[in-house]
């Protein structure tokens, strides 16, 4: 073996930390860049776990309390007692709203006439009032999720142009060595891959679970949407009367 491909040879330790440590400046940084969204992606991965647990379990709280009351007004102080239950934030908004329109409506002198003009806007202003609320909650559902998704697009593509830069690195060296045998190629080929393999290993998971949260907001936004739909038919039934 000649003395230059022997000294490669030598250099190549063959294990993941000897690697990393022998590659080249520029591979090293898109590693470190990579890491850093890989573990951006993992907190965020556990912060809507956790986030999403405790939706759900105040939601059904709040479902249960809603369905054993018989007026709103009951409803109301359940609804307090659960802060990250997001039907409960549409029904409290509904619910204020409806109590504001209630005491425009009676403070409101008037014919019969403008007291049912009244009522069909106040309507109208509950149903405004829930779809804003369903906004702004499916808008904290989908919170950070959407660095999931750059993560799981950029991450390969990152990681693909380390290993082409430590590939054009290797190539460099070869030219200046006048040799190309394995043992000169291997090493700088291997240390260039770890880029492309880090760039997978932090999308994977991140295009997994940002599909996985986006079903489950999904899910969550048509449960508000059916509530609102329930608690407007409601005030629609009995306005002036809840």
């Amino acid at each position: 073996m000649p003395p230059v491909a022997a000294a490669a040879g030598s250099s190549f330790h063959g294990s993941l930390l000897g690697m990393i440590l022998g590659a080249g400046l520029m591979v090293k940084f898109v590693l470190v860049l990579l890491l850093v969204f890989s573990v951006v992606s993992w907190a965020i991965i556990f912060m809507k776990y956790r986030q999403f647990r405790k939706v759900k379990k105040d939601n059904e709280a709040f479902l249960e309390a809603y369905s054993r009351s018989s007026r709103l007004s009951e409803v109301y102080p359940q609804a307090k007692r659960h802060p990250d239950s997001t039907l409960a934030a549409v029904f409290l908004s509904g619910y204020e709203e409806l109590s504001r329109v209630g005491r425009t409506s009676s403070d409101s002198p008037g014919s019969e006439t403008s007291s049912i003009s009244i009522e069909r806007q106040g309507v109208d202003h509950v149903e405004r009032a829930l779809s804003q609320a369903l906004g702004m909650e499916s808008a904290k559902l989908e919170g950070a999720i959407g660095f999931l998704a750059t993560t799981g697009s950029a991450s390969p593509f990152i990681g693909l142009f380390g290993t082409v830069w430590g590939i054009m690195d290797t190539f460099k060296g070869i030219g200046a060595r006048g040799s190309a045998t394995l043992a000169v190629v291997a090493p700088g080929i291997s240390e260039a891959l770890i880029a492309t393999a880090a760039g997978l290993a932090a999308a994977i998971p991140a295009v997994i679970f940002y599909n996985y949260y986006l079903n489950r907001v999904r899910g969550m936004t048509q449960d508000m949407e059916h509530f609102a739909s329930e608690f407007l038919n409601l005030v629609d039934r009995h306005s002036g009367r809840s």
